[in-house]
């Protein structure tokens, strides 16, 4: 039987504990998951570097022996063919979420129709969770520990010192 590979892009500027909920979900569905950070130029500028993003998903994924983490560049379904990957996984919060998300799996559809899209709601804990909202709190000092993994959590306050 063919292995189930899938790929779960983002910017995840930074990771997050729903982040980090939907690669587990994802992990119960598919063989090995392929954590996919963007490296967008057009995008603003990021507040982790897209090496240290991919070092700080590294340290929060330990235990996890059937996901990894790298780059790319590019069209997301071009990235999960190189990576012999069949699915693209984005984790979705809210009816806003799945609206722009759709239009993306639609024309991932147009560009690649042997690519999938799955969508998984993110639980109910971490709903309310963005990675913009957390670094807006973290960069007027609030408490963003309970809502991060431990080596994002120390990033952040090292980054907002």
């Amino acid at each position: 039987m063919t292995e189930r590979i899938a790929v779960y892009p983002g910017s995840f500027d930074p990771f997050t504990n729903g982040h980090l909920d939907v690669v587990d979900r994802a992990l119960g569905i598919f063989d090995r998951l392929v954590i996919a950070v963007a490296a967008n130029p057009e995008k603003r500028q990021p507040l982790f570097t897209v090496e240290e993003r991919v070092k700080l998903i590294q340290e929060s994924l330990k235990g996890r022996e059937r996901a990894e983490v790298s780059s790319f560049t590019g069209l997301t379904v071009e990235y999960a063919r190189s990576r012999a990957a069949t699915t693209v996984v984005k984790g979705l919060r809210a009816y806003s979420d799945f609206d722009a998300e759709l239009q993306q799996a639609l024309m991932n559809r147009k560009l690649a129709p042997d690519i999938h899209t799955v969508f998984l709601m993110s639980s109910f804990t971490h709903i309310f969770v963005s990675s913009s909202i957390l670094k807006d709190i973290a960069s007027y000092g609030g408490k963003v520990a309970d809502l991060v993994p431990p080596p994002v959590a120390r990033a952040l306050k090292e980054k907002y010192r």
